[in-house]
């Protein structure tokens, strides 16, 4: 798993999980609680009170189950469809933004199926995930005072992709 990030230009949250031993990403969109759910786990940020994520592993624990796995199974019509397999074969249908936020607060694995990964799964060489990675790095390393305001060229703009 990368993480969750911010789709520009329409600012809806992503989780970004990526392939082992590959060079494939899926982004699949979320929504904002879900994200904060995920983001919350994945920093081990622990709240005040139990979120609905961390009440549904306290239960998991509490009947003596355990949550060995999530599959992210299919896409249909644009969303993305999970399941949830626990010890003993149990396997429940999730959304994959529960079941993500889910599997990290128990510590079960992320699993993409084949089928998933052909449909959505996005190619990322790694030389070109290097440069992402240092031009992230830069862009951690400036502010706004560092461009001149008065350079003709410097406005911005583009477009990343979108939803549909």
């Amino acid at each position: 798993m990368v993480g969750v990030r911010v789709e520009m230009p329409s600012n809806n949250p992503i989780v970004l999980l990526r392939e082992r031993g590959g060079d494939r990403y899926l982004p699949i969109w979320v929504a904002g609680p879900e994200a904060s759910a995920i983001a919350f786990a994945q920093n081990g940020v622990v709240p005040p009170r139990p979120l609905t994520h961390d009440l549904l592993k306290d239960v998991i624990e509490a009947l003596g189950r355990r949550l060995e796995e999530v599959r992210i199974v299919a896409i249909k019509d644009n969303v993305f469809h999970a399941q949830l397999v626990f010890d003993g074969g149990l396997v429940v249908d999730s959304r994959s933004s529960d079941a993500i936020a889910l599997a990290l607060r128990t510590g079960s694995r992320i699993m993409g199926a084949d089928e998933v990964l052909e449909e959505g799964g996005v190619a990322v060489p790694d030389e070109e995930e290097d440069e992402v990675e240092k031009f992230r790095e830069f862009l951690d390393t400036i502010s706004a005072d560092d461009f001149d305001k008065g350079s003709p060229g410097t406005s911005g703009g583009g477009s990343g992709p979108s939803e549909s």
